[in-house]
């Protein structure tokens, strides 16, 4: 046991974890940081659990391994986990979200062509579109995932309709760049360290960073299957509890993250330059907002309004086939009780309420008032 472990918090009686030692997947990205910092940190021996993580290559990989019991836990998408509660794509299984693991990072870039004939923007790329037509190609990680939604947002939002006047083509986030290279795509969304790579390899230039689209959103969640969680009740808030006390160490210096960009640069973890890692954990550009994992506990709650953003979302682009229950499905997946009580364990302060209000790039209000309301009246739709 570690020196931090042996001084920490030892989880006993009744509280005790039902199972110690935890499979937990992760993508090898620089927002994987949370679970690999708290395995290398000690800050899961001591809530008295052990994390094992084990590396996935694919999203779809990782859902189905999540699903059929071989993981834990996994660091996953958000749009995801929902997307598995709704049956969108595969049977429906329950899931929990129990913590958000971080806010920003993901970026959308485009290719040197397009950005060539003069595009810096999403009306720029509209243009581009009227004036030069043919099949204009982009990808995202999966289909109903956080870059998927972003993607489709911000094309929208300039007035393209991502279903019908392009080709969304799904491809994992390392392949990104060399696919933009080689001319098979005209841009993409995608998590750090990827999208880095192709503006510091010069395969495409930046346009617009995810959290222009909707400032401080959701990122990875921390999901396990729902069955699960009712079982091991105890194991699942210790290993929240961990966890903040891991984003609370990532966000209390610039020291701390480069660190954590030493350790994730290993083949075991992200596999990637140090100084691309140390470029997404310790930004020093404005026009490219960083990852944040702590926020003082607000980028770590589990809000119900975000959950019910991406079944709006999913409404929206016809992956649902009429209005969920949105409120009673966010109250579902997201386990916000047992977030509060980890977050006592780990001294963390938590909201109010489980809803927040953000204002995304087309000037939209997002507070989850009127989740109906707000899906239908987006312009751009399939629903």
């Amino acid at each position: 046991m570690t020196g931090l472990a042996a001084a920490g918090v030892h989880i006993a009686g009744s509280d005790r974890p039902e199972k110690e030692v935890l499979r937990i997947g992760f993508m090898p990205l620089a927002d994987c940081a949370p679970l690999v910092m708290a395995a290398i940190l000690g800050f899961d021996e001591k809530y008295g659990v052990k994390l094992v993580l084990e590396k996935q290559h694919s999203w779809s990989g990782m859902r189905d391994r999540l699903t059929n019991g071989e993981l834990d836990a996994a660091q996953a998408l958000y749009g995801l986990l929902y997307g598995l509660q709704m049956g969108i794509g595969s049977a429906p299984h329950d899931m929990a979200v129990l913590m958000n693991l971080n806010q920003n990072g993901q970026s959308i870039v485009l290719s040197r062509a397009i950005a060539a004939a003069g595009v810096k923007d999403g009306a720029g790329l509209a243009a581009l579109m009227r004036e030069q037509p043919r099949r204009y190609t982009f990808a995202h990680t999966f289909p109903t995932g956080n870059h998927a939604m972003w993607l489709c947002y911000w094309l929208a939002a300039a007035g393209i309709d991502p279903l019908t006047q392009t080709q969304l083509v799904t491809v994992p986030p390392s392949r990104m760049a060399p696919n933009l290279e080689a001319g098979h795509m005209d841009g993409f969304c995608a998590g750090e360290p990827w999208s880095r790579r192709a503006l510091i390899e010069a395969s495409g230039v930046l346009v617009a960073s995810s959290s222009e689209v909707w400032p401080d959103h959701p990122g990875k969640a921390l999901g396990a299957r729902a069955d699960f969680v009712a079982r091991h009740p105890n194991t699942c808030r210790a290993l929240v509890a961990a966890l903040l006390d891991t984003a609370r160490w990532l966000d209390a210096s610039s020291t701390n993250r480069e660190a954590a960009a030493e350790v994730l640069a290993s083949p075991a973890w992200v596999h990637a330059d140090i100084d691309l890692l140390r470029a997404c954990l310790v930004p020093r550009r404005a026009d490219f907002p960083g990852l944040r994992f702590f926020g003082e506990g607000a980028a770590t709650f589990p809000w119900l309004s975000d959950g019910m953003w991406f079944l709006t979302q999913q409404r929206r682009w016809g992956l649902l086939r009429e209005d969920p229950d949105y409120l009673g499905v966010a109250r579902s997946v997201n386990h916000v009780a047992l977030y509060r009580e980890a977050a006592q364990l780990a001294g963390v302060d938590v909201p109010d309420s489980g809803m927040r209000s953000s204002r995304l790039m087309d000037g939209r209000v997002w507070d989850g008032s009127d989740p109906a309301g707000y899906a239908a009246s987006l312009r751009v739709k399939l629903m």
